[in-house]
């Protein structure tokens, strides 16, 4: 089972971006999906997650500017970042728990995407 990042990039303060992450292997379910975040010289952060029924939690510095959607579907997890600012500049980090057979549940990880706020 992998988890794949992609979206980041450079924006301009007040500028979107619009991260995804896809799950691929042998996946039986999805429970919690979500984003975490480290700026250099920090801790990693909470920024969203949702659950498999769709209910979602924010950080507080982040609520009203980024919302997080899946598409179970497609074993993928968005994180729309609108109002960017600089200090949104961090590498962001997907993950979900995973049921990879029955009754086994793993967290994996994605590889990490870097968002630049700058103008």
């Amino acid at each position: 089972v992998q988890l794949q990042a992609s979206g980041g990039g450079l924006a301009q303060p007040g500028g979107s971006l619009r991260l995804s992450c896809a799950g691929s292997g042998t996946i039986f379910g999805i429970n919690a999906m979500g984003w975490y975040r480290q700026a250099p010289g920090n801790q990693r952060e909470l920024v969203a997650q949702i659950s498999s029924g769709g209910s979602t939690n924010y950080a507080d510095s982040v609520k009203g500017r980024f919302t997080i959607s899946r598409d179970n579907a497609k074993n993928t997890v968005y994180l729309q970042m609108n109002s960017l600012r600089p200090e949104d500049t961090a590498v962001y980090y997907c993950y979900a728990r995973i049921q990879v057979r029955v009754g086994v549940w793993t967290n994996y990880w994605g590889q990490g995407t870097l968002v630049t706020v700058s103008s």
